[in-house]
């Protein structure tokens, strides 16, 4: 009885062990998915290749996985801040804009008042 119970625990042990293999080599892949990475399809492809290598690849999918966000691009170059800059010329230039409406009708009642008390 005792050997049957070794064996169970033997194979449960294996399929356990293959399993969480394939899992830990998708990692990168996930991480790209929900980072919406450009290269999702060569992550996944170059992570099963990693099985093959013995995950000596591995660490450099993860890397290359994490570089990429969807909200500032690659990180390396300014391409992910121009896109926010337009927005923000925009908000400033209106912001300038109103400043300078409220600074006309300021001087606008500034000199009416000045008027209206000389003789």
């Amino acid at each position: 009885m005792l050997d049957y119970l070794a064996l169970g625990i033997l194979v449960f042990a294996g399929v356990t062990l293959f399993y969480l293999i394939i899992v830990i080599h998708d990692i990168p892949y996930e991480i790209a998915k929900h980072r919406n990475h450009p290269h999702q399809d060569a992550l996944h492809v170059a992570g099963w290749v990693s099985l093959v290598t013995l995950h000596v690849i591995w660490p450099f999918l993860w890397i290359w996985a994490t570089l990429y966000r969807e909200d500032r691009g690659w990180g390396f170059d300014n391409e992910g801040s121009n896109r926010n800059d337009g927005k923000l010329n925009t908000n400033l230039e209106e912001r300038v804009r109103e400043l300078e409406d409220r600074l006309l009708q300021l001087n606008e009642t500034a000199s009416v008042n000045t008027n209206e008390g000389a003789p």
